[in-house]
């Protein structure tokens, strides 16, 4: 069955672009160009992903991923959008983004992008755990507790803190990241990397105190 991907995107022009495109290579798509009808779309049918504008008539792109996750759905989103700071990415893996693309973009960094998202989020977990100090990761059901209390994280949180554990005695630098957690590295820049790890850091250790992750300067990070 061909993955289903619904897009979100309020300039008509695009959206169609957008499905053409995204047709082209296999995918099934539905389109909307506001978010009003896209939670109950999700609630009832299996969507693989969430292609989603934040400059949006009604509510905001990444308000309403905020809410989604609120409410137990847990469908992938990339945030294709013009809002474009550092603190605008940040913004959006905070309010439960799995990855973030800016206008204006690249088509084909597009799609590389939304195959390595579907590759990363598609995994059949095992029915095992990876344990780092008082990091407990069930990758069964895909959660994390820190010291017995369960931590809401991303699908690209749990798989960047995965890698971690798998290579703890290890410095990861970020192309490695780049390759092995977000899958292709050819478009993605470092700035990806760090707004990820910093969220990451501040949902497992909020009040520093246990120093998780070190940044290595001039390499890259390890698990402490």
């Amino acid at each position: 069955m061909n993955p289903k991907i619904v897009i979100v995107e309020d300039e008509e022009d695009l959206l169609e672009l957008l499905e053409y495109t995204l047709g082209k290579e296999g995918f099934e798509t539905i389109g909307f160009m506001n978010a009003k009808k896209v939670e109950q779309l999700l609630d009832e049918e299996d969507i693989d992903l969430l292609i989603m504008d934040r400059n949006l008539p009604g509510m905001e792109g990444s308000e309403f991923v905020q809410r989604m996750r609120a409410n137990g759905i847990e469908t992938p989103v990339i945030f294709l959008s013009a809002k474009n700071s550092d603190s605008d990415i940040e913004e959006g893996f905070d309010r439960g983004g799995d990855d973030y693309i800016t206008k204006p973009f690249n088509m084909k960094e597009l799609l590389l992008r939304v195959k390595a998202v579907l590759k990363r989020t598609s995994k059949v977990g095992v029915s095992d755990t990876l344990t780092h100090r008082d990091l407990v990761l069930d990758k069964s059901s895909r959660t994390l507790s820190v010291d017995g209390v369960k931590v809401d994280v991303t699908k690209l949180e749990f798989d960047l803190l995965s890698e971690f554990i798998l290579n703890k005695n290890s410095v990861l630098d970020r192309d490695y990241l780049l390759e092995h957690v977000w899958q292709d590295g050819e478009f993605y820049q470092y700035r990806t990397v760090n707004v990820a790890i910093n969220r990451l850091k501040e949902k497992i250790d909020p009040d520093k105190s246990k120093n998780y992750i070190e940044t290595v300067r001039g390499i890259g990070y390890k698990l402490c």
